[in-house]
């Protein structure tokens, strides 16, 4: 165990993080849980930050059947005091975003003001979901009968299982949680194996808040093991809807799960993202924008820039540009001021991204810039790599996966229409973009013809989403929406109502009876 006085240590008590942390959470938190222990790693050193006692099958009974009692209370709350709960967990978020952002860039690797804006993140969709509590709205609409009415309604749904990944360990969870609670719902939370330490500290702060409102189960915590704690959410009938961020492989196990017992699913699958840059562009905006993209988060956003289509005539000048940026890129400890990536979040992921390089070379593709494993005193967790640029023809097999890494594939296209081929022509359909001043570049980007994506960004990068607007992807990203827009109406269930307000009875289509 690292010693406490260990400096990148000294904030995690202010958040309730000890040596030894309980992983399980309903009404109250179980002190010794028997799903065994997890250790959770500093990527950047390679030391151990604290350990997690997770969930065995009894505390997973235990919390899913406390988290249904609670459903069937919170569900009689009105909305808008519902959206006090959530209103105040996001001051409470305000109060702790440097320790928070700090434990997310410790035990993720994210660099630091990743790491706080991803708390940011978290406050911007609570303050959302606030407003939201007052505008659940349903419709009203005229019927054929006399003295009829027809409305919907939208009633609280259950239990929302979320499962969530490591590479926005409390982002998501948030996009989830404050919507279904303003919503009536109750949640149980599986967090990845990975981080499961800022999962202990955001339940910490989300159960003091719900438990001062008088509802200490609407947001539970069972860390533990996928055969246990996940697999059980997938085929689990109480829950009702499950929220899924993850591979495609493993999306598509899970949604077969659940829809066996008829529930739903919001499924944030492979993303394999790409931009389009014309030779129109503002290269300059151009430049930041796939830079930002393609080494955030060290390459491991679900919209990250993998792909970069550029016009033949600005090809050669972009690409040598690029590579004079990633020259400059600072790599290190993301906890350091002025460090511009982090590690990978551990070295599993190193391995991945070296076969894919490995399979690149297989299929003719050229290294330009990048590629290593680093080493020496400052990268001896051994999870540092330097970020690759990758030439490479659109067609090669490794170009349609998504490897979760600092790669990026650099291909070219002749025109629009080509380009927009490329980008389109993989199994993946999460984030998109194009850089022009074209007005007519941008408008068939953005029409049926043009980006097949979830998202599709004109002089914007692949990453870096505003919470407004509702996010998720098509084909194997999954088909799901979290966070803006009218996400909201998946943690609900529609009810149509028709209201007689006569003595008669009329009957719809003209019908006659008896």
């Amino acid at each position: 165990m690292a010693k406490a006085k260990n400096a990148r240590h000294d904030f995690l008590k202010r958040l309730g993080i000890e040596e030894v942390n309980s992983g399980v959470q309903g009404v109250e938190w179980t002190r010794e849980p028997a799903g065994g222990e997890l250790v959770s790693y500093d990527p950047t050193t390679g030391e151990p930050i604290g350990r997690v006692l997770q969930a065995s099958e009894k505390e997973y009974q235990e919390v899913v059947a406390q988290a249904q009692e609670e459903f069937l209370r919170w569900r009689l709350v009105p909305a808008p005091r519902r959206g006090l709960a959530v209103r105040a967990l996001a001051d409470a978020l305000r109060a702790v975003k440097d320790d928070l952002g700090r434990l997310i860039a410790l035990e993720m690797g994210k660099v630091l003001p990743e790491g706080k804006g991803e708390v940011q993140e978290m406050v911007d969709v609570a303050d959302f979901a606030v407003g939201l509590s007052r505008q659940l709205y349903g419709l009203t609409m005229p019927s054929e009968r006399p003295a009829h009415r027809i409305q919907e309604q939208w009633h609280p749904l259950g239990i929302v299982g979320v499962i969530t990944a490591f590479n926005f360990p409390a982002a998501v969870w948030s996009w989830n949680a404050t919507l279904a609670a303003v919503c009536g719902d109750s949640m149980v939370w599986k967090p990845s194996s990975l981080t499961p330490l800022v999962a202990v500290a955001i339940s910490k702060i989300a159960h003091r808040i719900f438990k001062e409102h008088g509802h200490p189960a609407v947001s539970t915590l069972l860390v533990g093991k996928g055969s246990i704690v996940g697999d059980r959410i997938a085929k689990d009938p109480r829950i009702p809807l499950v929220s899924f961020t993850g591979s495609s492989q493993q999306g598509r196990s899970l949604a077969t799960n659940v829809v066996s017992h008829y529930g739903r699913t919001i499924l944030e699958l492979g993303g394999n993202n790409a931009v389009i840059v014309m030779d129109d562009a503002n290269l300059d905006l151009a430049l930041r924008a796939v830079l930002f993209a393609a080494i955030g988060t060290a390459g491991q956003r679900c919209t990250s820039l993998r792909r970069l289509i550029l016009h033949r005539p600005i090809a050669r000048k972009f690409t040598d540009r690029l590579a004079g940026a990633y020259r400059s890129l600072s790599i290190g400890d993301p906890l350091a001021e002025g460090t511009s990536m982090g590690p990978l979040v551990d070295r599993g992921a190193v391995d991945d991204m070296m076969k894919a390089l490995a399979a690149v070379r297989q299929q003719g593709g050229e290294i330009v810039h990048g590629g290593e494993v680093l080493s020496g005193p400052a990268y001896k967790s051994g999870c540092f790599v330097s970020p690759a640029l990758v030439k490479i023809l659109p067609g090669a097999p490794i170009v349609k996966e998504e490897t979760f890494a600092p790669v990026l594939y650099l291909l070219e296209a002749r025109d629009l229409e080509e380009a927009i081929h490329i980008q389109n022509d993989v199994p993946q359909g999460l984030s998109s973009g194009i850089f022009t001043t074209n007005v007519q570049y941008a408008e068939t980007f953005l029409s049926a013809r043009g980006s097949d994506c979830g998202i599709a960004n004109v002089n914007v990068g692949t990453s870096g989403a505003e919470i407004g607007g509702a996010f998720g992807g098509e084909k194997e990203t999954g088909g799901g929406r979290e966070s803006g827009s009218d996400s909201w109406k998946q943690y609900m269930r529609r009810q149509t109502n028709t209201i007689n307000w006569s003595d008669d009875l009329p009957l719809a289509q003209g019908i006659e009876f008896g």
